[in-house]
């Protein structure tokens, strides 16, 4: 791996570690936690005090032909109604090393159209 990739990578954990020492997960309030790649996006919610995951989406389980940004909101729209299935009501919003913006911020805007207190 090429020295500047290394530490792009390197930094971006540097990132994701700062976000998540504030963020804890428990049954009632789970981590909504996002994974970002250029084609996909992927969703889940975990229990830390367990360290399972409760319930998982991503952008395969939506059968939508839309821009990339509707098909994030579509994501979230589908992991609320899986949540408020299993009786979660809310979450804690987990962005990683990702900026809140674009993708991310309309999985999260998703997830409360579809009924969870972020």
């Amino acid at each position: 791996m090429p020295k500047h990739l290394k530490l792009k990578q390197s930094h971006a954990l540097r990132r994701a570690h700062r976000t998540r020492t504030r963020i804890f997960g428990t049954q009632e309030c789970p981590r909504l936690n996002v994974k970002r790649s250029l084609k996909h996006i992927y969703a889940q919610l975990i229990d830390d005090s367990v360290g399972k995951t409760i319930a998982a989406v991503s952008d395969k389980d939506v059968n939508t032909k839309a821009k990339p940004v509707e098909i994030a909101k579509e994501v979230g729209k589908k992991l609320a109604e899986k949540a408020l299935a299993l009786g979660v009501k809310s979450a804690v919003f987990d962005r990683g090393a990702y900026r809140y913006h674009g993708r991310v911020a309309a999985l999260a805007d998703g997830a409360r159209e579809g009924g969870i207190k972020i």
